[in-house]
């Protein structure tokens, strides 16, 4: 099976000029967060996907400018293929640590868990 390719800021053509680096940090192979907040590209790029417009995402992400919104999708666009791969980097390293957090519960978490099968059964 072909592994995915690595992402690097190298590979960014618009890097170079350095009109990427003043929106985005690049801070590992599978994290590219949006300058001055905790969100990465792939929580801009999820609305985007699902046909909203970049007005519209400004209105998720109140403290987005538009200007931020559309350099993620013109980074999207203009590395679509390299873009994908990391998203889908992004999914499975999301679904490993949810598989793992289910397989790992606290007490708490599986006393919780009873408590809600219980309120189901009742129902």
């Amino acid at each position: 099976m072909n592994e995915p390719a690595i992402i690097t800021a190298l590979q960014f053509p618009m890097t170079l000029t350095g009109t990427t680096a003043q929106y985005f940090d690049f801070v590992s192979e599978d994290v590219i967060r949006i300058k001055g907040h905790r969100l990465g590209i792939e929580h801009v790029l999820a609305f985007y996907h699902e046909g909203y417009t970049p007005d519209q995402i400004a209105q998720e992400f109140p403290g987005l400018s538009l200007e931020v919104i559309y350099a993620t999708i013109t980074l999207y666009l203009a590395n679509q293929s390299e873009i994908d791969a990391y998203l889908q980097r992004r999914q499975m390293t999301h679904e490993r640590a949810y598989q793992d957090w289910q397989k790992n519960s606290t007490p708490l978490i599986e006393r919780l868990r009873a408590i809600r099968e219980e309120q189901l059964e009742i129902v």
